[in-house]
C-alpha cells in the first residue's frame, strides 16, 4: 500500500513537472521566435528603404532578404556549439543563455540609427545583431524540444512536442498582429519611420518574463541518468556524426520541408501580396495573422493523432496535403481576394505545421541521450540553413528572372516537399522507442 501510494506521488510529480516544462519550453521559445519573426516580417517591408536607401527598390529587397538569411546560416553553428554544451552540462543551462542572448540582439536591433544617420555601418551591424539572434535560435529550437520530451510521457510525446514548435506558428500570429496594430494606430509613414522598432525594444520585457518561468524547471530525468553513468562525451557532435551520420542526414531532409513553404509564406508571401497583386500591408498582415492561429490548432492535432497512430503515418498525411498546397499557392494567391489568401495560407501552414509539430518528438526518438542534442540539433539546424534562409532570397530572385511568373518557386517548394516525403517513407516508427537510453 505503502508502495503503490509512493509510486502514484511520484508519477504525479513527474507529470507536474512535465507541463511545467512543457510550458516554459513553448513560451520561452515563442518568445525567441517572435523575435525572429518580426525580423523576417520588417525586413520584407521596412528595412529595404531604411538600411538599404542606397540601391535601388529590386536590389533593396534581395538585400534585405539577405540579412534575413544571415541568421539561418548562423543557426547551424548556434546548434552544435549550445548542443555540444548541453549534452554535456544539460538542457536547462543552456535554454537560459539562449533566451538571453535572443533578447540582447533583439533590442539591439531596436536601437540601431539608419543608413542615412551612419551609413554603411547601419546594415553591418544590422547583419552582425542578426547573426546573433540565429546563433542564439540555432541552440533554443532544439533544446526546448528535448527539455520537454525527455520530461514528456511516454504515451503523450507527440503531443506535449507539438505545444514546442507552436511556438513558430504563434509567433508570426503575435509578430504581425503587432505589426498590423502599430501601422493602423500609427500610420504607414510614422510605423516605417520608427514605429518598426517597438516589436524589438519590447522583447526585452519578454525574455525576462521567460527567464524567470525558465529557472523554475528542473534538469531532464534523462540527461541527470545519462550524466550520473558518466556517458557523457568529450566532444559529443564528432561521436553524433561517428555514430548516426544517416539518420542525421535523413532527418534533415525530411525536415527541409516545413521552413522552406515557411518562410516562402510568412516572408516572401509579404512581399509579393504587397508589390506584386498590390494589396495593402494590413491585409497580408492580418491574412497570415489568422492562418497562422489556425495553424497552432493544426499543430497539436498532428502532435496528438501521431501518439494514436504513429509518427509516420501522420507526417505522410501532412507531406501530401503539404505537396497539393505548394502546387496551387499562387494560383490562389492571384485571386487577389482576401477571403481565399487567407483560407489557402491557413491549409497550407497548417499541414506543413503538423510535420512540424511531429518534429520534436520523431527527432528525439531517434537517438540516444548522449547525443541527443547534438544530433537533433545538427538535422533541425542543418535543414533551416539549406532552405529556411535561402528561401525568400531564392523566391524574390526567381520571380524577378522569370519576370514576374511564379511557376519557378513553385517548382522549387515542391521538389522540395517531394524530397522530405521519400524521407519519411524510408523511415522507421519511433513512437515506442525509449528515450532512458
Amino acid at each position: 500500500m505503502r508502495e503503490t501510494l509512493a509510486l502514484e506521488i511520484q508519477v504525479e510529480k513527474s507529470t507536474s513537472m512535465a507541463k511545467r516544462a512543457t510550458i516554459a519550453s513553448a513560451l520561452g521559445s515563442t518568445l525567441e521566435w517572435i523575435d525572429f519573426m518580426t525580423y523576417g516580417a520588417v525586413a520584407a517591408t521596412v528595412f529595404p528603404r531604411i538600411f538599404f536607401a542606397s540601391m535601388d527598390s529590386n536590389m533593396g529587397i534581395l538585400a534585405a532578404f539577405i540579412t534575413f538569411g544571415v541568421g539561418f546560416c548562423a543557426r547551424p553553428l548556434g546548434g552544435l556549439f549550445f548542443g555540444a554544451m548541453g549534452d554535456r552540462h544539460g538542457r536547462r543551462r543552456i535554454l537560459l543563455y539562449t533566451l538571453s542572448l535572443m533578447g540582447i540582439s533583439s533590442f539591439l536591433i531596436g536601437c540601431l540609427p539608419t543608413y542615412a544617420q551612419i551609413g554603411f555601418v547601419a546594415p553591418l551591424c544590422l547583419v552582425i545583431l542578426r547573426f546573433l539572434q540565429g546563433f542564439a535560435l540555432g541552440g533554443e529550437a532544439t533544446g526546448a524540444q528535448l527539455m520537454t520530451m525527455e520530461h514528456a510521457p511516454k504515451n503523450r510525446r507527440g503531443l506535449f512536442g507539438s505545444f514546442i514548435n507552436m511556438g513558430s506558428s504563434l509567433s508570426v500570429a503575435l509578430a504581425n498582429g503587432m505589426l498590423l496594430g502599430l501601422t493602423g494606430v500609427m500610420g504607414v509613414e510614422r510605423f516605417q519611420t520608427w514605429g518598426w522598432r517597438i516589436p524589438f525594444l519590447f522583447s526585452f520585457v519578454l525574455v525576462l518574463l521567460g527567464l524567470y518561468i525558465r529557472v523554475r524547471v528542473s534538469e531532464t530525468p534523462a540527461f541527470e541518468k545519462a550524466h550520473a553513468k558518466g556517458q557523457s562525451a568529450r566532444v559529443p557532435v564528432l561521436r553524433a556524426f561517428a555514430r548516426y551520420p544517416t539518420t542525421i542526414g535523413r532527418l534533415l531532409v525530411i525536415q527541409c520541408a516545413p521552413p522552406a513553404c515557411f518562410y516562402l509564406i510568412t516572408v516572401f508571401s509579404l512581399n509579393y501580396i504587397t508589390k506584386n497583386l498590390a494589396l495593402s500591408s494590413e491585409t497580408a498582415f492580418l491574412c497570415l495573422m489568422m492562418a497562422n492561429v489556425f495553424a497552432v490548432g493544426a499543430m497539436i492535432a498532428g502532435g496528438y493523432l501521431s501518439d494514436r497512430i504513429g509518427r509516420k503515418p501522420t507526417m505522410l498525411i501532412s507531406s501530401i496535403i503539404t505537396l497539393c498546397m505548394s502546387l496551387s499557392y499562387f494560383t490562389l494567391l492571384d485571386t487577389r481576394s482576401w477571403a481565399v489568401i487567407f483560407v489557402v495560407m491557413a491549409v497550407f501552414i497548417g499541414s506543413l505545421q503538423v510535420l512540424s509539430g511531429i518534429q520534436p518528438a520523431f527527432a528525439a526518438e531517434s537517438f540516444p541521450t548522449d547525443v541527443r542534442y547534438s544530433s537533433s540539433a545538427a538535422a533541425y539546424t542543418g535543414a533551416n540553413l539549406i532552405v529556411g534562409g535561402p528561401t525568400p532570397f531564392l523566391c524574390a530572385w526567381l520571380l524577378q528572372k522569370t519576370n514576374g511568373q511564379t511557376w519557378a518557386i513553385t517548382a522549387y517548394c515542391a521538389t522540395v516537399v517531394v524530397a522530405s516525403l521519400i524521407g519519411i517513407v524510408l523511415s522507421p516508427e519511433t513512437r515506442h522507442m525509449e528515450l532512458d537510453r
